[in-house]
């Protein structure tokens, strides 16, 4: 469902895909070949939300905000299942483990990763590059290239698997 808030609509790009059964209403962008899974709510009823391209959202998450904060996401992240992302900034190639919470605030470098689980209070940053774990989540190590092959392998994985949901539901 893709609703309208007070004047402002969704702006949904062209080759994205949006699960039928995921909530997306108000002043929401959403970039080229990201993917919005299945239960997924996304509302942005109080400040902007910004997806950017090959972004994918996993089943069951939730997205909002706290007034005058907007949620940012940039390009290539990964968000896993039943994440709760408020009022954050999560840097290009970033992932978030799933069950994790992003609070108002926080930031999550360019490429690092969030571990399953993990709860990133307001206002902490998390450098890019580095693992991040706990609750609170606290720096773990820095992430090696295999580490980096396996985030881009999940990136892709879901830029295809959201092109192929999107020439099954939209015949």
């Amino acid at each position: 469902m893709i609703c309208e808030y007070k004047g402002k609509t969704p702006d949904i790009a062209k080759h994205a895909f949006i699960a039928h059964d995921a909530v997306i209403t108000g002043d929401v962008i959403i970039g080229d070949y990201s993917s919005i899974w299945f239960g997924t709510i996304i509302r942005g009823d109080v400040a902007p939300v910004r997806i950017g391209k090959e972004v994918n959202i996993q089943d069951q998450s939730m997205l909002h905000q706290s007034p005058d904060m907007p949620l940012m996401i940039e390009d290539g992240v990964t968000v896993g299942h039943q994440v709760l992302l408020h009022s954050a900034i999560i840097k290009r190639h970033a992932l978030i483990g799933m069950g994790s919470t992003i609070l108002d605030g926080a930031e999550i470098g360019e490429e690092a990763f969030i571990g399953a689980g993990s709860l990133v209070p307001p206002g902490k940053k998390i450098p890019s590059r580095t693992l991040a774990f706990g609750r609170p989540a606290k720096i773990i190590r820095e992430l090696t290239d295999k580490d980096f092959k396996e985030m881009n392998r999940i990136r892709k994985s879901y830029v295809e698997k959201g092109q192929y949901y999107k020439s099954v539901f939209n015949k």
